[in-house]
């Protein structure tokens, strides 16, 4: 193949892309997978991806964080968060790192205190059991450890 088609097919690959990067932020092996699906070649695919990473429009660790403040804000435990990570494509270790350190700062016990202060304010008046019930539930859904459930459940259905 001559130097001008293997600039049409580099070109191609970054404009698709930058296309979907337009359309919504992604980590890296979302956007490798996305690309591939779409009939680029791996050895392409990767140099768009190292091209894209040096210029800084592809960062896996600062959308991970993003990540992490998102499923935060929407009250997920650290399983929910890892879950989330690798359906997005974010690295395993750099997602266990992150999730890691969000841990340490109690990103995820304030979150489950936040669903519970939630699920109370929604089932007020309702039988107790029927409360905890619906609040385990949502925990489990998002991803809350046990210890952390028992803890809040204590805290908010149990004190009254």
């Amino acid at each position: 193949a001559s130097r001008d088609d293997v600039d049409e097919v580099l070109e191609r690959c970054r404009q698709a892309a930058l296309t979907l990067l337009d359309a919504a932020p992604r980590a890296s092996g979302a956007l490798r997978d996305r690309l591939l699906a779409k009939g680029h070649e791996q050895a392409v695919v990767d140099d768009v991806i190292a091209r894209l990473t040096r210029v800084d429009l592809l960062d896996d660790e600062r959308y991970a964080r993003t990540l992490i403040g998102y499923c935060a804000d929407r009250m997920y435990g650290e399983r929910g968060v890892m879950r989330e990570m690798r359906r997005k494509g974010v690295g395993r270790e750099l997602a266990e790192r992150l999730v890691r350190e969000a841990a340490q700062e109690g990103v995820f016990v304030d979150a489950a205190w936040e669903l519970g202060r939630s699920i109370a304010r929604k089932t007020e008046g309702l039988d107790p059991q029927v409360r905890r019930r619906r609040f385990w539930s949502a925990a489990g859904r998002r991803g809350h450890d046990v210890a952390t459930v028992h803890e809040v459940q204590h805290g908010i259905f149990d004190a009254h």
